[in-house]
């Protein structure tokens, strides 16, 4: 998979990321992905959109944490409508970058192409889009059922992350850590 560049105009020090180190994050952010989705299913199956939204609000941060100690990337999600607003909001250079991912993914990138990563001030940052698909719509579609709304406006009285469609971009996977640790 080709690790897509581009400048955010965030910063002045900004450089590619070496090949291993984007190969590194792309592994980490399977490993997030590969165990988050599986698990999200299999709760919704269980216990109905509704019961399962409580695994994306303490079961995704546990992962990240979990992976974080393993990897040594700092791994977060964030949107630009995001649900949780204690961790969800992008920083000024993640913004940047869900913002090309909008116009790439308006240009018809397909999901693979849809990640960036480069060192800036210290760090590696990279980056990998998430898409709207068919469980995300349950909680985060255009018709929610009331169950969920109901549930949803309990836990995130201020949610912002409603209204997609399939194929939309909903945030990133966003991770970083500095360049002495590798």
């Amino acid at each position: 998979m080709p690790l897509i560049l581009w400048a955010t105009g965030v910063n002045a020090q900004q450089q590619p990321l070496p090949a291993p180190i984007a190969a590194d994050a792309r592994t980490t952010v399977k490993a997030f992905v590969g165990q988050m989705k599986p698990l999200l299913v299999s709760q919704v199956q269980a216990l109905g959109p509704a019961g399962a939204i409580e695994v994306c609000a303490t079961e995704a941060p546990a992962l990240s944490k979990s992976l974080t100690e393993t990897s040594g990337w700092s791994i977060t999600r964030v949107s630009d409508k995001p649900r949780n607003e204690r961790r969800a909001i992008p920083d000024e250079w993640e913004a940047s970058v869900l913002r090309d991912f909008e116009q790439r993914l308006h240009d018809g990138a397909q999901a693979p192409q849809l990640n960036h990563g480069e060192v800036i001030d210290g760090e590696y940052r990279y980056m990998q889009a998430q898409l709207v698909g068919g469980v995300c719509l349950l909680c985060h579609g255009e018709n929610i059922a009331d169950d969920v709304r109901s549930a949803l406006n309990a836990r995130y009285p201020h949610d912002r992350a409603t209204g997609y469609t399939p194929g939309q971009l909903r945030g990133a996977i966003s991770l970083r850590r500095p360049v002495s640790d590798r």
